[in-house]
């Protein structure tokens, strides 16, 4: 047996840690195949595969948020969203699409942007088998199953499914418009709205009809449309509070 000397303890606790560092990213990449889960929220019983995973998800149930903007003083659960946060300040879209050359902030983005050229939808629901483009969007799905919603308003106590429909709800209080249009400087408190807005400038229509091929700027004027074609009468919130009055 080949026996190790160090020359002082210094050199043996480096050796220790750099072995346990190595012992714990062995033990991390084993879960990742198996599946294993071994820590469970104690407050709602969901598993996670890694320490760090649990300690993000405790922060849904106490709203503590200790990541805080140096820009507009805004604070966020996790890291990655204040860092993803910051670029609407900066503007920085460093990643392109090398189909459409549309230029996104985040890589994540940028690769679930991706999947509406190829119309990969990777991720399926295990209850009714539908499947998504990205994890998000299925993990949001899941809880109409569940009926669970995890995010709470701290202003007016308000639950909602997803952490972005909460934030966008969180404007309505606070009046913040962080999205700043480029070309006119409107702000809007919305991505959508100002991605939206930002076609009454380029002229961009994205969405096309499968029937009469008429393109259309935005999402809910082509729905609309297309009932032209099926017939379909969308229902009014006024009828139906008549018909139940």
């Amino acid at each position: 047996m080949k026996t190790v000397s160090f020359t002082n303890s210094a050199q043996f606790f480096n050796e220790e840690n750099h072995l346990n560092h190595h012992s714990n990213r062995v033990e991390n990449n084993k879960r990742t195949h198996t599946g294993k889960k071994p820590y469970k929220c104690s407050v709602c019983s969901k598993d996670f595969s890694y320490l760090s995973n649990l300690s993000k998800h405790k922060r849904t149930h106490t709203g503590e948020k200790p990541y805080k903007c140096s820009e507009c003083f805004k604070d966020f659960g996790c890291l990655s969203n204040l860092n993803k946060h910051k670029q609407t300040h900066t503007g920085e879209k460093p990643h392109k699409c090398s189909v459409c050359f549309k230029e996104f902030s985040n890589l994540s983005n940028l690769n679930k942007h991706k999947r509406t050229h190829t119309g990969e939808k990777p991720y399926m629901c295990s209850v009714c088998s539908k499947d998504f483009r990205d994890l998000s969007t299925l993990n949001r799905h899941k809880r109409t199953h569940t009926g669970e919603k995890p995010y709470t308003c701290s202003v007016c106590s308000k639950d909602f499914r997803g952490l972005s429909t909460l934030n966008r709800h969180e404007r309505t209080h606070t009046g913040e418009k962080p999205y700043k249009c480029s070309m006119c400087f409107k702000d809007f408190s919305h991505s959508s709205a100002l991605n939206r807005h930002k076609r009454t400038h380029t002229g961009e229509k994205p969405y096309t009809c499968s029937v009469c091929s008429k393109d259309f700027r935005d999402l809910s004027t082509f729905n609309r449309h297309k009932r032209t074609h099926t017939g379909e009468k969308q229902q009014s919130v006024l009828c139906v509070v008549s018909f139940f009055s």
